[in-house]
């Protein structure tokens, strides 16, 4: 596990992730692109997390399993955030400083756009299959 600091593009945010996954994940589903407009990077903090300057953060409840956050300020994406664990998916690109890590994972590999591909050769993920992973968490009028 790695531990890194990272801060919003103005400042306003900064956080102290203590046990970071070497492994990042890039997602593809339509919420992440429209989020972002490109997919997300994310690596899995876990909890053991500090943040300062919470009151300029924004959180959207963006699925019944999870919601996004971003500065208020800036509006520099910093992380995905799952309900039920209250583990953090950090955006790959607010840390300054992660030597040693590789993409391991692409979630919603079936919504990725013709036109971009990784020559990385990783572990994928459906819709269906991810769907499936969060089958308790899900609603039928769930968002992505």
């Amino acid at each position: 596990m790695l531990k890194a600091k990272a801060q919003c593009l103005c400042g306003a945010v900064t956080i102290m992730a203590n046990q970071i996954n070497p492994k990042f994940t890039v997602c593809h589903c339509d919420s992440c692109r429209g989020w972002s407009g490109a997919p997300f990077f994310a690596v899995q903090c876990g909890t053991d997390v500090v943040i300062e300057g919470q009151d300029h953060i924004k959180e959207y409840d963006s699925s019944a399993w999870a919601s996004r956050s971003f500065c208020a300020e800036c509006g520099t994406h910093l992380f995905y955030k799952l309900k039920e664990s209250g583990a953090y998916n950090m955006s790959l690109g607010i840390f300054s400083n992660l030597d040693g890590i590789e993409m391991d994972m692409q979630y919603f590999s079936d919504q990725r756009p013709d036109y971009y591909c990784f020559s990385n050769e990783t572990k994928e993920m459906t819709r269906a299959e991810i769907m499936a992973y969060f089958a308790s968490a899900v609603s039928t009028t769930t968002k992505e």
